[in-house]
């Protein structure tokens, strides 16, 4: 049990793409899948204890990380602090699920669902299967996905085109001061200050700065990608009325 704890990436290694990396993305979409299938069963009583899963997910995705950095006396402010934007999600998805709070689905849906999924699809991860952060790893991201979709298909929340930009605007504003933080303490969270070292989608966006203005467009992009679900739930209701 140890040994899956520690910090031996060498034993441990995982690449991008690889069987065990395909079964964790094949695995997050078909929980996707079932999720959307059993949206209305979860309706009923089950709601509520779905709603404290995903949170208790979400718990123990931040705390474990944070433990097992403890653990190996790895912990370092430059890393472990809550500013990576996943890191961020699981606070927002928490409270908002706690809180049924409209105004943090709006920026959570869009923030949330594609910095978790991207993730998933590309991941920052130096441990491989089976060692503890791999599953750590995917089950917290896949916990922030779930979160928003509960929201959608259990609460029945929608967003709207607004809140595209709401997303945006608080981002940057996230960013912004993340930044600053990055700048004071050396750190590099949310990618900042130099690309991921794994290969991922950034590597394709220029060289630094110019990478973050173009994150910018990707952003508003699969934000609106996003809303489109919505869009036509809209149209097609509105239809119906005549």
């Amino acid at each position: 049990m140890r040994d899956i704890l520690n910090f031996d990436q060498e034993s441990y290694p995982f690449e991008m793409f690889s069987p065990v990396h395909i079964l964790a993305i094949g695995t997050s979409i078909l929980l996707i899948i079932f999720f959307y299938l059993g949206r209305n069963r979860l309706k009923g009583d089950l709601k509520e204890p779905a709603r404290y899963i995903l949170v208790g997910l979400l718990i123990f995705g931040e705390v474990s990380f944070q433990y097992w950095y403890y653990f190996n006396d790895r912990w370092d402010m430059i890393i472990n602090l809550p500013f990576q934007l996943c890191s961020l999600s699981m606070y927002l998805c928490a409270i908002m699920l706690l809180t049924r709070s409209y105004r943090i689905f709006e920026i959570s849906f869009f923030v949330s669902m594609t910095g978790a999924f991207v993730a998933i699809l590309t991941p920052e991860l130096f441990f491989g299967f089976p060692h503890f952060r791999f599953f750590q790893f995917f089950i917290a991201h896949i916990a922030i996905v779930l979160s928003c979709l509960y929201m959608v298909w259990i609460e029945g929340y929608r967003a709207t085109y607004t809140s595209v930009f709401k997303s945006l605007a608080a981002l940057n504003l996230l960013a912004f001061l993340v930044f600053l933080l990055n700048i004071t303490i050396g750190a590099n969270y949310m990618f900042l200050r130099h690309k991921p070292v794994n290969a991922s989608p950034i590597d394709f966006l220029g060289p630094y700065p110019w990478y973050i203005f173009s994150l910018e467009a990707v952003a508003f992009i699969l934000f609106s990608l996003l809303y489109l679900p919505f869009h036509y739930s809209k149209k097609k209701n509105y239809s119906r009325q005549y």
